[in-house]
């Protein structure tokens, strides 16, 4: 079992950065894909960056060259740098961490609000 805590949620001035953390349990760790998800109101919940256990990197579209998803094993964290926040990156972002070993487990974070607003 991985427990999944995310940190670093608040209320933020368009234009303005953040940095969010998710730290997991256990130690199993860099054996975790690793995912940041977002849900606004109303809205289906949508994949925001993900980072494989070898370091690669994908975002989508409204948030690439804004956002950096980074992980450090030795601390069992993933974080999600997000500048140049605008109105619409205003969600509740979720930590994801998947683990492919015999079978797929799939595991989520509480989540943690992020406002965008002046």
């Amino acid at each position: 079992q991985v427990q999944l805590v995310e940190s670093g949620g608040g209320l933020v001035q368009p234009g303005g950065s953040l940095r969010l953390s998710c730290a997991a349990s256990g130690s199993i760790f860099r054996l975790l894909e690793m995912g940041w998800y977002r849900q606004a109101p109303g809205k289906q919940r949508e994949l925001v960056a993900g980072i494989t256990i070898n370091g690669s990197s994908n975002y989508a579209d409204s948030v690439k060259a804004r956002f950096n998803i980074s992980r450090d094993n030795a601390k069992n964290t993933v974080y999600l740098q997000m500048n140049s926040l605008k109105p619409e990156d205003t969600a509740v972002y979720y930590c994801n961490a998947i683990l492919k070993f015999l079978k797929t487990r799939e595991y989520w974070g509480q989540g943690t609000q992020v406002t965008v607003s002046s």
